[in-house]
């Protein structure tokens, strides 16, 4: 018994006659007959009264009818959500970064989820040292990074380059300076991230290299929470301007260089070179490299091949 044995037994059933049903299925008669006797076999059961005029159920197929019915629904449902996914109208592109690092995806997300507004795109906050062996295990389909990261197997694509800078209130002292030393800066209240990162821990080590204390008097657990302390005049903060460029555009915050501290980074998305990647990936890792395109969505399938 499998499915296509099912559909004629319900076609049978909806016409009550199995002349009417194979001309519906565009098959013969003995054709429908046959099938039916199959199943009837496969169950040890009369599925249609023969004595009837008309293809009445029996109990037994009554009973086969109602799983019939769901079983044959569910076989259309996952068929469509199969052509779904390769028609990009559902799927999900998981995406692993810090929280650093959200900022330089988001541009690439917004084209995406124009093109396919369906696809659930979700970023999950991972630390840098661990993205490249998620990506490489296929647990993320991509990660964004600001270092080549060791695993092998990986490619990449860079997004740009991102910098460290001081940000300070427009009505701070210093706003108007284009740079500022890491003297200057230690000499301001300094609010920093209390988690542990590659950039925090770089930037101590700008302050232990020159002898200089960090005078940090402020630790938040979150970005948004630094800049928004900057906002409200509490001190200064050290970090990678991609992470305040809306609020330095719209003039909430100002960026100063630090020249001392030499530390432009090349902000990347790691994908795997081979393996299966998802339709919804494919499109996201063509985006990387320009428009999507029928071409570059072939060209993107194929390098995962």
């Amino acid at each position: 018994m499998d499915l296509s044995e099912l559909r004629v037994f319900l076609k049978v059933a909806s016409e009550r006659s199995f002349s009417r049903a194979a001309m519906k299925l565009h098959r013969t008669q003995p054709a429908v007959s046959q099938s039916i006797k199959r199943i009837e076999e496969a169950l040890g059961e009369r599925l249609f009264d023969r004595t009837t005029k008309d293809a009445t159920l029996t109990e037994a197929g009554r009973l086969l009818h109602e799983y019939a019915d769901r079983l044959v629904r569910l076989a259309n449902e996952a068929q469509a959500a199969v052509k779904d996914l390769k028609d990009l109208r559902r799927g999900r592109v998981l995406i692993g970064a810090n929280e650093a690092s959200v900022h330089a995806i988001l541009p690439l997300i917004a084209k995406f989820r124009e093109a396919h507004p369906l696809v659930h795109v979700e970023v999950r906050r991972v630390p840098a040292r661990q993205i490249g062996a998620e990506v490489a295990q296929g647990t993320l389909d991509f990660g964004v990074l600001t270092f080549q990261p060791s695993e092998v197997g990986l490619k990449s694509v860079t997004l740009g380059q991102d910098e460290l800078v001081m940000l300070v209130h427009p009505s701070h002292p210093l706003a108007n300076a284009k740079s500022v030393t890491l003297a200057e800066c230690a000499r301001q209240t300094v609010i920093a991230h209390n988690d542990p990162s590659h950039v925090r821990e770089r930037v101590l080590r700008q302050f232990q290299q020159q002898g200089i204390p960090a005078n940090i008097l402020i630790s938040l657990p979150s970005l948004e929470g630094i800049k928004r302390a900057v906002a409200m005049q509490l001190g200064v903060a050290v970090l990678p301007r991609r992470c305040a460029e809306p609020e330095i555009a719209r003039g909430e915050l100002v960026a100063l260089n630090i020249p001392d501290v030499r530390f432009k980074r090349q902000v990347r998305v790691v994908y795997r070179r081979a393996g299966h990647r998802s339709h919804a990936a494919t499109s996201f890792l063509g985006l990387l490299a320009g428009p999507v395109t029928p071409a570059k969505r072939r060209a993107a399938a194929s390098d995962a091949a």
